[in-house]
């Protein structure tokens, strides 16, 4: 399996990350997929299911939390995109400080959906259920 990113499907911020993801992925080395889903099901342990407060990244069996996922998925665009490596240096409980304000805000920041995003024709085959 390719490179898989989990989000919350009804987070609006999520969403927007996600679509800013897949117009930069020019090589399509990303999968998505809702944590909401029968992928996420399949991939992660139930405890990674249920917390809907962090973007996950699974690569090669390997399951990526917080700011080390977005670090992970950024850098794996590469490109310009892997300058941001560098915040590698910062400590992960100093990134992950912040990444928790911004989830702990995210719903009222930018809203929340009712349902999760349907894809667009060209997005259906990096969007995995």
């Amino acid at each position: 399996m390719r490179n898989v990113v989990f989000f919350d499907g009804v987070c609006h911020l999520c969403n927007g990350f996600v679509d800013a993801v897949i117009s930069r992925d020019k090589n399509h080395t990303l999968l998505f997929a809702p944590l909401q889903g029968t992928t996420a099901e399949e991939l992660l342990p139930s405890e990674d299911r249920v917390k809907l407060d962090t973007v996950i990244y699974f690569e090669a069996g390997k399951i990526y939390h917080r700011s080390a996922a977005i670090l992970k998925i950024l850098t794996k665009l590469g490109g310009l995109y892997k300058i941001l490596s560098i915040a590698w240096i910062i400590p992960g409980p100093v990134r992950d400080m912040i990444y928790n304000w911004v989830a702990r805000n995210r719903y009222a920041w930018f809203g929340k959906r009712e349902f999760c995003r349907l894809p667009t024709k060209e997005e259906r085959s990096y969007l995995l259920d």
